[in-house]
């Protein structure tokens, strides 16, 4: 407190007209101290307020406030009062004393507050390193970062203006460059300031703010390119990895139905085949025809989504018709989905086409998984959306694998679920289609109880009911 007190120096004014009632009020105390010590002892009455005065005001008003005081001690107290002479000799070693004690005391409140405003400047600028650290370590971007880390640094040094520049900038008529060196001596950046500083000013910024300001910009501009490398490792990784999985689903999913067509059409054109047995392989050739142009059309449902070109055309549409058409859409689903509507269920703002395949997927999954048991479809309004939960009676999901149900062809680790047909895709395509139309889609599930997906859309509340 006493250090943040000397750093600053109150008005000059303040000071003379403290001096003059210090040195008044010492000048009165001492006419009731008369009975109780020599008056030649009691110039001491008047240290505390040269101490104050230079405390507060500086040297040179604390030696003006000492001279004053030995000047009121010698004219009214030391005889002869009433004048500027001493009759008694051992009164000028006392006021000399006085006066010297007077003068070591101001030089030690001036070394104080020198000190104090020295350990006041460099906690100013120990605080300003760690907010510069913060602007830049702190957020994703240095370049981000840089327009308030000017800010911060003109703020600290009470500048009118400042600008930080990555690499080299040049000065102009009113802006100073001071160009800021990494470790290898290189320019980093470049921090513009008013070129009329002050010279303590100026060279506070050269000598302290600048080397921690470039050995911060140093060490944001390495972290960027550790964190873009980074980036660019995780992206290849993943490409290769869907590389990978798009390669097994080509040489599975999409060979599978290539060998069964190819060798049905080779048995058509066997002159030994029955009626019945030419229907069979015709069948044949349709079904897994179809199987492909699924796929097919999957693949290219979610390239599209990855790219961002599956904008929705939204429109009034009622999620009851919805879910029937995606149920009249699959063939495996006739008798084996349980849907229910609350009556309350308001019309969403969606683009309808987009949801019924979304709701495809998911029925078509949970009958891939539900081991012969009806699916269940269920849709309420909770609050302001609209939830629509799809319910099988299959094997589960464990909590691992939960986040990853909705990678593009992520078939899970547990055999049983490997082994069941499938791309793998459906669900990616599925959570595409939902946040597109403003929805979001998880999984619920427990090992060996089933699994529920549960869509949510919100109430667009323009749209009558």
């Amino acid at each position: 407190m006493v250090a943040c007190v000397l750093s600053r120096k109150p008005p000059g004014w303040t000071g003379v007209l403290a001096a003059v009632v210090a040195v008044t009020s010492a000048t009165v105390a001492i006419y009731a101290l008369k009975s109780v010590a020599p008056v030649v002892s009691l110039s001491v009455v008047y240290l505390p307020a040269v101490l104050i005065i230079a405390a507060y005001w500086g040297l040179v008003l604390g030696l003006l406030t000492s001279l004053a005081s030995a000047a009121a001690f010698n004219f009214f107290h030391l005889p002869p009062t009433g004048r500027f002479t001493i009759a008694d000799s051992r009164n000028w070693v006392a006021l000399a004393a006085f006066v010297l004690v007077a003068l070591v005391v101001s030089t030690m409140a001036e070394l104080a507050r020198g000190r104090a405003a020295e350990a006041e400047r460099r906690r100013r600028e120990a605080d300003l390193a760690a907010m510069l650290a913060r602007e830049l370590l702190a957020g994703e971007q240095t370049l981000d970062a840089l327009r308030a880390t000017a800010h911060r640094v003109a703020e600290a040094l009470g500048l009118a203006s400042a600008a930080l520049e990555l690499g080299q900038a040049e000065g102009n008529e009113r802006h100073a460059a001071l160009s800021l060196q990494g470790p290898g001596g290189e320019t980093v950046a470049t921090l513009l300031v008013p070129r009329d500083l002050p010279a303590d000013t100026a060279q506070r910024l050269r000598s302290q703010v600048a080397p921690a300001l470039a050995a911060l910009v140093a060490v944001a501009l390495h972290r960027d390119a550790v964190q873009a490398e980074a980036v660019e490792t995780a992206a290849l990784r993943r490409s290769d990895e869907l590389k990978t999985a798009l390669l097994r689903a080509v040489s599975h999913d999409l060979r599978t139905p290539l060998t069964a067509i190819v060798t049905a059409g080779h048995a058509l054109g066997s002159g030994s085949l029955t009626s019945e047995e030419r229907d069979q392989l015709s069948a044949a050739v349709v079904e897994e025809g179809e199987r492909l142009s699924a796929l097919i059309d999957k693949l290219f449902d979610l390239s599209r989504l990855q790219a961002g070109r599956m904008e929705p055309r939204r429109e009034s549409v009622s999620i009851e018709e919805v879910l029937l058409a995606a149920e009249d859409a699959l063939s495996a689903a006739a008798g084996r989905v349980q849907l229910t509507v609350d009556a309350q269920t308001p019309p969403l703002l969606a683009d309808g086409a987009q949801l019924e395949r979304v709701f495809a997927n998911l029925i078509e999954n949970a009958l891939r998984y539900s081991d012969g048991h009806p699916v269940r479809v269920s849709v309420r309004r909770i609050g302001s959306r609209v939830v629509v939960r799809v319910t099988d009676r299959g094997p589960g999901i464990p909590d691992s694998e939960q986040e990853r149900v909705f990678e593009a062809f992520y078939r899970g680790a547990d055999k049983s679920r490997a082994s069941t047909p499938g791309s793998g895709l459906g669900l990616a395509i599925a959570k595409g289609f939902v946040e597109a139309n403003g929805g979001t889609i998880a999984v619920e599930s427990l090992p060996g109880q089933g699994t529920s997906l549960v869509v949510s859309f919100p109430v667009d509340e323009r749209i009558p009911a």
